[in-house]
């Protein structure tokens, strides 16, 4: 259900990973030109920030399979921190790539995005989890 707090999580950080598409993760200057990394650039970037960002919007919907959603979850977290480890990763490769860049930094809020998507779904799992609590609860008392 949409007034679930797990949903109104798993919204956020669907729209939060989202972000990922508007800005860039890495700003280098190379042989005298300006080159910005973000997750339209690579293709494996590409293919798991759209999985974070789906991900999270179809967990919405299954609030009646409490374990699913659950598992979906997992799999979106799983998802981020790969996320994080090939940008980091292709970062590495573009500092030991031929010519040193010149002025290389993160493009902030860029790479923060996964973090607080990770958040934000951990936040959606404890929603779940006292969803789960409370409906055992009720069961007992019947």
């Amino acid at each position: 259900m949409i007034q679930r707090i797990q949903s109104v999580w798993l919204f956020v950080a669907a729209f939060v990973s989202a972000a990922l598409f508007i800005f860039p993760l890495y700003h280098y200057t190379q042989a005298g030109t300006e080159q910005l990394m973000g997750a339209r650039s690579e293709y494996l970037l590409l293919v798991l920030a759209t999985l974070m960002t789906l991900l999270p919007m179809v967990a919405i919907f299954q609030f009646r399979n409490r374990k699913r959603q659950k598992g979906m979850v997992w799999t979106a977290i799983l998802i981020a921190a790969a996320f994080i480890a090939v940008m980091l990763m292709k970062i590495q490769n573009l500092k030991n790539a031929g010519q040193p860049a010149i002025n290389d930094n993160f493009a902030l809020p860029g790479p923060v995005i996964p973090v607080l998507t990770i958040v934000f779904l951990f936040l959606a799992l404890s929603g779940i989890k006292k969803d789960e609590e409370l409906l055992r609860s009720v069961d007992r008392l019947r």
